[in-house]
């Protein structure tokens, strides 16, 4: 079981428990505010469950039907994370819709909101492992997992102190409009999510910095080259998909042109990991005399 697998089953187990934590403490003071923050907990157990599935079949390697590996399951993965975002945030709306209408008393607040904020904290530490591994480890499942799970920890900080002061002041109807806020700070994240998603879906280009670092590694192990153009990169997953022209003199042999592909993707994939590199290889009479000049 590689790491990414392993972190995505301890979301998982870290989203059930904090879905318990939540849940007991909406039970203790009857706010709908505290629902609408377990209800999205439920949200985070199903997204950890659909992320681990995820980086799972992209941890396949390669086969006869996926040539290019499974990489772009994480895609697909966050883009169900999202849609199901958006669909917590209806039900929450629903639910402060409700409490607006009719306004509940708050039993045991203090008590429930101490229990809450302890699944908030929880919620924290194991927010801050999924964007560190989810970066590191080129993850879009974990990373879009830790970004909406993020949403959940501001989200429950603002519950804790509106309904804080809900009970304060005794203005019940602060218990729905929280409810609320939260609703539309999740379906912010969500758009975030697919967005990003589907940026990943479409084959979006790497940044321009990412790019910048490539051409300079090509550039840096290209001697005996003339130049290199038409740099095309996209991302899936965990792997950076990289193609160029490298154009080198006419009357150099197979053999020393090979040299130099492989001293470039050599460079690449040390510096760049998960990086896959094609070049195609042209005579000097096919220089551009743009792109990354060697000589």
């Amino acid at each position: 079981m590689n790491r990414t697998v392993k972190i995505a089953w301890g979301s998982v187990a870290v989203g059930i428990v904090v879905l318990g934590v939540k849940t007991l403490a909406w039970r203790m003071t009857g706010s709908v505010a505290l629902l609408s923050d377990a209800l999205e907990s439920i949200v985070n157990v199903a997204t950890a469950l659909a992320a681990l599935l995820a980086v799972h079949i992209a941890a396949q390697p390669p086969d006869a039907d996926h040539p290019f590996g499974h990489h772009k399951a994480e895609y697909i993965s966050a883009v169900i994370e999202g849609v199901l975002i958006v669909v917590a945030a209806v039900l929450i709306l629903n639910e402060a819709w409700q409490a607006w209408a009719d306004p509940q008393p708050i039993t045991a607040a203090y008590t429930g909101l101490a229990i809450n904020l302890a699944a908030g904290v929880l919620n924290a530490l194991w927010c801050w492992v999924l964007l560190r591994e989810g970066r590191r480890l080129r993850s879009p499942a974990l990373e879009a997992d830790g970004r909406h799970l993020l949403t959940d920890v501001f989200s429950s900080a603002g519950v804790a102190v509106g309904v804080g002061a809900a009970v304060l002041t005794g203005w019940l109807w602060l218990d729905a409009l929280l409810a609320a806020l939260v609703a539309v700070n999740i379906l912010w994240s969500g758009w975030h999510v697919i967005r990003r998603s589907v940026g990943g879906l479409m084959d979006e280009a790497v940044p321009e910095s990412e790019l910048a670092e490539m051409r300079s590694i090509i550039s840096a192990n290209a001697d005996g080259a003339v130049e290199a153009h038409d740099l095309r990169s996209r991302r899936a997953g965990s792997a950076t998909f990289l193609e160029f022209h490298l154009v080198v003199p006419g009357a150099m042999s197979v053999d020393d042109a090979h040299h130099i592909c492989d001293r470039i993707e050599a460079a690449l994939q040390s510096e760049m990991d998960g990086c896959r590199v094609t070049i195609h290889v042209e005579p000097e009479y096919k220089a551009k005399h743009s792109g990354i000049v060697v000589l």
